[in-house]
C-alpha cells in the first residue's frame, strides 16, 4: 500500500525538494457509538407503548443518543415488537 509520504519521498528530488515536507497520515475512523446498556435499553423501551410516539421525543425524553435510541428501535423491529407509523412515529405491538 502506498502512502502519501511515499509518493512525496519519490518525487521530491524531480521537484528539488527532498523531505521538506512532512505528511501526516489520516487517522483511523473513530469507532462507531457502542452498544447500548441494559439499563438504557430498558428506560428507551419504558417511554413506548401502544400508542405511536415520535422518534424524536423518545431521544429527547431518554437523554441518550440518537444513535443509541436507533439501534434499540431496530433490535425491537427485528424481533417483530414494534410497528412503524407515519410521520417518524413508532409503537410496542
Amino acid at each position: 500500500m502506498t502512502k502519501a509520504a511515499d509518493v512525496i519521498t519519490v518525487l521530491g528530488p524531480i521537484f528539488g525538494r527532498a523531505d521538506e515536507v512532512a505528511v501526516e497520515e489520516p487517522e483511523a475512523p473513530a469507532s462507531p457509538a457502542g452498544e447500548p446498556g441494559s439499563g438504557e435499553r430498558a428506560r428507551i423501551i419504558s417511554l413506548l407503548g401502544p400508542s405511536p410516539a415520535s422518534i424524536d421525543d423518545v431521544i429527547r425524553l431518554s437523554g441518550s443518543s440518537p444513535s443509541i435510541v436507533r439501534m434499540v428501535l431496530l433490535e425491537l423491529e427485528l424481533a417483530g415488537r414494534l410497528e412503524r407509523h407515519g410521520g417518524g412515529l413508532v409503537s410496542l405491538l
